[in-house]
């Protein structure tokens, strides 16, 4: 890295954490990243689930550009009627299952989510929430509250509530869940906590007892949604339709976009008693809508969704290949895998190891054993079969 940038990257940029990456990125191009000092890295966790189709997708670009030349911010959002907001929201309303038709958009994840909680209170009129733990919404006030990981909670406390944290994927659980509760919120697969996938015993469970109390179910697919888990979205996989599905991450193409999708009845209370209840400078920002819209496209037209789904069972059968004694577990989904080691040590190890050999990986928050790999929904075998080789290398070299 130029060393007088990283001194500014170090003295001007707040750190998350004491030891960052530290790539210097001067380009990226498909499933790679191009550094200052020659090299490249095959990005095998995609941005974090937002780059699905890689980087610098031309009919992306394409729309942005376009977009850029007709007008950015005008008015904050749901005053004007801006093309890119209103034909993405009718465009992702014709993909979600009836009745999820209208579509809140946000600037991200976590807002997506303060949001739904905010509907789901005043819809119901109730206030508990309950959660699960392994779970991870995000890092604002009452995401985090919704947090299973309590390090992650406990400096910050006390959080909004009240929250109900309940084991994941435990049927037998669910009769905490009583008419105190405005909503259940759960990722229907638990990227965070270790690519945790549960039965569909547990998620219609859930749904069921939802109705019968008066809960709303409320489906978290940031990082799930659009074709992550080998469905356009993860609920696919469980034949049950939420109340309100939260989306962000791939949802920007690239772009810093959320929104939160319901039917109108549910959506309709944040505009009322009183009007403008929830309200948002920036969110769906006519910019980050031209992307999004111009990336659902890709992954609509080019079979994407269906495409992680083979490309992901052939990564599957490579990593079985590495037949490594070090590893405890493997659990996948589509082009969602998390490797889970026997050490967490020597999972943080492996995890850096590969980033020498040209890999970035990463493990996960709330599962320190677990290394996920989310790579763009583009990845070739043949990139596959690069970063298979490379991890195998990487097994050897975590050792040293």
């Amino acid at each position: 890295m130029n060393p007088d940038l990283k001194e500014l990257f170090y003295r001007h940029l707040a750190q998350t954490s004491d030891a960052p990456i530290g790539l210097e990125i001067e380009r990226a191009q498909g499933c790679w990243l191009y550094t200052r000092d020659g090299r490249r890295y095959l990005d095998l966790i995609a941005g974090i689930g937002v780059v699905a189709l890689g980087h610098g997708n031309p009919d992306v670009s394409s729309a942005i550009e376009q977009q850029a030349r007709r007008y950015l911010h005008v008015m904050v959002y749901g005053e004007y009627i801006l093309e890119a907001q209103v034909r993405f929201a009718a465009r992702l309303a014709g993909i979600l299952p009836a009745p999820l038709s209208r579509v809140y958009f946000t600037n991200s994840g976590a807002e997506a989510v303060e949001g739904a909680l905010k509907a789901a209170r005043k819809f119901t009129g109730r206030a508990a929430f309950v959660a699960f733990e392994g779970a991870y919404h995000g890092d604002t006030m009452g995401a985090l509250a919704l947090a299973g990981n309590r390090e992650f909670r406990a400096p910050f406390e006390p959080l909004p509530g009240p929250v109900v944290h309940l084991p994941y994927d435990d049927v037998g659980v669910l009769d905490s869940v009583d008419s105190s509760v405005a909503a259940v919120i759960l990722e229907p697969v638990q990227a965070e906590a270790g690519v945790r996938i549960p039965g569909k015993d547990f998620i219609r469970a859930v749904r069921e007892r939802c109705d019968r109390v008066g809960a709303l179910l409320i489906f978290d697919e940031v990082l799930t949604g659009l074709g992550h888990t080998g469905r356009m979205f993860a609920l696919e996989h469980f034949g049950v339709v939420p109340d309100i599905i939260v989306m962000a991450k791939t949802l920007g193409g690239g772009l810093p976009l959320g929104g939160f999708a319901a039917r109108d009845e549910i959506l309709s209370v944040l505009a009322r008693k009183p009007a403008l209840g929830h309200i948002t400078t920036f969110g769906g920002h006519p910019l980050s809508c031209a992307a999004g819209l111009a990336a659902l496209e890709v992954i609509a037209r080019e079979g994407l969704p269906e495409r992680a789904a083979a490309t992901g069972e052939y990564l599957r059968r490579g990593i079985a290949s590495l037949d490594a004694p070090e590893v405890a577990a493997v659990r996948g989904i589509g082009l969602l895998y998390g490797i889970e080691f026997h050490d967490p040590d020597f999972a943080h190890r492996f995890v850096a190891a590969a980033l020498k050999r040209g890999v970035v990986i990463n493990w996960t928050l709330n599962a320190q054993r677990v290394v996920r790999l989310a790579p763009p929904l583009v990845i070739t075998r043949q990139e596959v079969d690069f970063g298979l080789e490379m991890m195998r290398l990487a097994l050897h070299d975590a050792h040293s």
